[in-house]
């Protein structure tokens, strides 16, 4: 008897997972992963049909981008969040992350619920995080994005970008646009030079180590996020006079920032609108963000165009593991 009843339970359960493979099937997700759906072609994943999934936290998680040491942003970000706690009438977290795949993991298993993820970072987390971004950073005529620069120390010898063969390229992260997939993909189709064949790699972990190694001689040359440079230029945390450019890319587009998919609709709701309300005058993100005065409405779709064909170049595919 036991044995049937045995039989019987692997029989349904193998039925239950042919069952849910052909709803899966049933259901547009282009690149995303296998447990989101993408019914209005959006590319992002859509909210679950079933209310039951829908997440409604009493403490709101958030994170900024690991471009620089995640405390400097702290007091940069208080400011916002108590706007976003007026706003969603709950108390909201800043939880500080080392690295791109920290932030990421947290997303994907539910302890982060609302997010800048850098520009690189993006398509993996919209697809294998369910991260729905919504906004970016813009200047006041709308204008918005960062370049990728190519830097060098002012005594280096390297002039121009050809002067990088034989010498050591600091990238920061695998997952980095301008610190990695960008500078990569141009550095071969623009120069012909290939890493770890015509020039030496290593890599910094974050822009504003890659900066700082250009600066004391540590790396002979990088690949940052011109922002971010700026950024510590201006907090005198570098001299920029110890700095030269030789290469500067197209515009990008900069940190998007979004909320995990699951949320509660009329909450994602009351979080676009404090990033919406929030008035920068005189603020600690204008104070940080200089060139900055509002969030932009944006579009994983339309504004991220520029980065997927950059990771199709490079053969990136988003496997979520």
């Amino acid at each position: 008897m036991k044995k049937i009843i045995t039989k019987m339970l692997i029989l349904a359960g193998l039925l239950l997972m042919s069952f849910s493979a052909a709803v899966a099937e049933d259901c547009p997700r282009g690149q995303l992963d296998k447990q989101f759906c993408d019914r209005n072609g959006d590319m992002v994943a859509d909210a679950p049909a079933d209310r039951k999934e829908w997440v409604d936290p009493a403490v709101i998680v958030f994170s900024y981008t690991p471009v620089e040491d995640p405390e400097v942003y702290r007091g940069v970000w208080d400011d916002f969040l108590k706007h976003m706690e007026k706003v969603t009438g709950k108390k909201v977290q800043f939880f500080p992350v080392q690295s791109n795949a920290a932030q990421l993991e947290a997303m994907r298993s539910g302890r982060l619920h609302v997010a800048g993820f850098n520009t690189g970072s993006n398509p993996i987390a919209v697809n294998c995080a369910g991260f729905v971004p919504f906004t970016m950073m813009a200047a006041a005529d709308s204008s918005f994005g960062y370049e990728m620069e190519i830097i060098t120390h002012v005594d280096s010898g390297i002039k121009v970008v050809s002067d990088l063969k034989g010498r050591t390229l600091a990238f920061t992260s695998p997952t980095s646009n301008s610190g990695f997939k960008a500078p990569s993909a141009l550095l071969k189709s623009e120069f012909g030079l290939e890493a770890d064949k015509d020039f030496k790699t290593a890599f910094s972990g974050k822009h504003d180590n890659s900066v700082l190694g250009v600066a004391n001689k540590d790396y002979d040359a990088a690949a940052v996020a011109n922002s971010v440079m700026k950024r510590m230029i201006d907090r005198k945390v570098v001299d920029g006079s110890k700095i030269r450019t030789v290469y500067k890319s197209q515009t990008f587009p900069t940190t998007g920032y979004g909320h995990v998919y699951n949320l509660k609709p009329e909450l994602a709701e009351k979080i676009k609108k404090a990033f919406f309300s929030y008035n920068w005058t005189n603020s600690p993100l204008k104070a940080e963000f200089k060139a900055e005065d509002k969030f932009l409405p944006i579009s994983f779709k339309e504004h991220w165009d520029v980065i997927r064909k950059i990771d199709a170049a490079m053969g990136v595919t988003y496997d979520c593991k």
